[in-house]
């Protein structure tokens, strides 16, 4: 299991159960944007030192924006997502100067994030933009650039046409999956907490829409997984 650092707050917390679990949890660090307000230089000063540690973080994530949640002031909208854009380009410059992986957050700001990578000089074979909630289009932009996308428990709801068309259009070659615990349950059971189990349940529904096995479909997302974020060292 990977658990990804969204403030600092389960950084350290993240790094200490990596390092009681070792080969079996791995962990990542990083401000989601979310977190992000004036302070957000003060959170983030200390970031490059897990990279110092004995055991490092996988990848630096999840970073990026997230416009779904602004106030409606605008003014104030405005400055937060000043904020966001700020702290997500330091970051990038951070993963860019480590050359580590990093795992990209985008909610309604897809072009943003999308520019913002692209400027900060990031490898983008080590890009993944995590959740993936957007159309065909938008993924092949992702691919064409060299990144990837990882899907989750919403790949199972009925409205999300378009994220199985993605699913169809980035194929099984470069496939993760993930379960954004505890949000995102699959169906049937969506009202429920979500839990690392699930991700066989994901796996199941995924096979099914690429018309291959279970078991390549394991192969093949475990093998990417242990690949980009280089598990095996």
């Amino acid at each position: 299991m990977i658990t990804v650092g969204t403030n600092p707050d389960d950084w350290d917390l993240y790094e200490s159960l990596a390092n009681v679990h070792k080969d079996t949890l791995f962990y990542t660090v990083g401000l989601h944007p979310c977190y992000v307000e004036g302070n957000w230089r003060c959170k983030i000063k200390n970031i490059k030192k897990y990279w110092l540690l004995d055991l490092q973080p996988v990848a630096l994530g999840e970073i990026g924006l997230d416009y779904f949640r602004l106030p409606k002031d605008k003014l104030t909208a405005q400055k937060i997502i000043l904020f966001q854009k700020e702290c997500f380009v330091e970051q990038l410059r951070v993963a860019k100067k480590i050359g580590c992986p990093v795992i990209v957050h985008s909610r309604n700001s897809f072009e943003d994030c999308l520019s913002l990578v692209d400027q900060s000089g990031v490898n983008w074979k080590k890009v993944v933009f995590h959740c993936f909630s957007e159309g065909e289009n938008k993924i092949k932009q992702i691919m064409e650039r060299g990144g990837a996308a990882s899907f989750t428990g919403n790949i199972t709801y009925s409205k999300n046409d378009h994220l199985r068309d993605s699913l169809k259009f980035q194929g099984i070659t470069n496939l993760m999956l993930e379960t954004d615990s505890p949000y995102l349950t699959p169906e049937p059971n969506r009202r429920e907490q979500n839990e690392p189990s699930n991700l066989r349940q994901i796996s199941q529904y995924i096979s099914s829409i690429l018309g291959v096995s279970e078991k390549e479909i394991g192969e093949f997302t475990s093998l990417n997984t242990q690949r980009f974020f280089n598990l095996d060292g």
